[in-house]
């Protein structure tokens, strides 16, 4: 079961790897929005697998789990806030 565990983990991996290298830069910052949806779920998950019996090494998984989407998360709120921000200030000088 670990070893089917650490192959959805590393083909996760390679998979948001190629998806992202992929994306243009233009359509990052209104992808962000659904990143941090998903980063939510993998939460979700992340705690469910750190607190089940599955071992100690689903637990180590889990918390890395839970602490590289909660930087994700947290970095995708402050790249939305930067960009409501700009446009914020453009408003502003029009009015």
């Amino acid at each position: 079961m670990l070893v089917l565990f650490l192959f959805v983990f590393v083909l996760a991996i390679f998979t948001g790897f190629e998806l992202i290298s992929k994306v243009p830069a233009t359509l990052h910052t209104p992808l962000m929005s659904g990143a941090n949806a998903i980063s939510g779920i993998t939460i979700v998950g992340a705690l469910i697998s750190a607190n089940a019996d599955f071992g100690t090494a689903a637990k180590v998984l889990g918390f890395l789990a839970i602490v590289f989407a909660m930087i994700n998360v947290v970095g995708g709120f402050m790249v939305t806030d930067r960009m409501l921000a700009m446009f914020a200030s453009k408003k502003k000088k029009k009015a």
